[in-house]
């Protein structure tokens, strides 16, 4: 074979493989997505104009996300969040009006304890969607209920429901989806080393 037939070869391979990484990056950054945000990916995706708007919305989410100094919480810090959360589910049965309202306001303590901003529902909905999209459409919920009810449109029942939703909800920011600092440092040093 001559050297212009393997010159030509080597730039043909190449420009394929050029063509396939510019090709198949679309659907490996969909499928990174889908797999990270589970359902508020497709959520996004239904509210948006198009996929890619909601792909760089969801992208947006992520690059906000890592500039938060999201911090674990301590063994007793858990404990006593605990205890607040039995205290609360204790009162529904007397006052399930005022549970309600404590059970959303520790929820958002416990947000602002792990270094997740609390000022606004749709702020606190976008930021939470990228560690805690499986738990979200749960918190949703709550607030909706919690909504309703302040305008007389929610029964005892849905008022139990909500606290079923807010208990899902405080458990996933109480015991999961939160990096150490170190991990957390390292994977914002990672990005920004990009």
């Amino acid at each position: 074979m001559s050297t212009g037939a393997i010159i030509g070869l080597v730039v043909a391979v190449v420009v394929v493989l050029v063509v396939l990484a510019f090709v198949l990056r679309p659907a490996m950054q969909r499928k990174k997505l889908r797999d990270r945000f589970g359902p508020e990916y497709d959520r996004a995706v239904s509210q948006s104009d198009s996929r890619t708007a909601a792909e760089r919305e969801l992208a947006e989410r992520e690059h906000r996300h890592s500039e938060f100094d999201l911090r674990p919480l301590s063994a007793s810090a858990q404990d006593s969040y605990r205890q607040h959360w039995a205290d609360v589910q204790a009162k529904f049965v007397d006052s399930p009006e005022s549970a309600i309202a404590d059970a959303d306001r520790l929820v958002t303590d416990l947000m602002a304890e792990r270094g997740y901003p609390t000022e606004g529902y749709e702020a606190q909905l976008s930021v939470l969607s990228v560690e805690h999209a499986r738990t979200l459409e749960h918190y949703r919920k709550a607030h909706d209920i919690s909504e309703r009810h302040e305008i007389g449109e929610a029964s005892t029942e849905d008022l139990r429901t909500a606290m079923v939703h807010y208990r899902e909800i405080f458990t996933d920011l109480l015991e999961h989806g939160a990096d150490t600092r170190e991990e957390h440092r390292a994977v914002r040093k990672e990005k920004s080393d990009v």
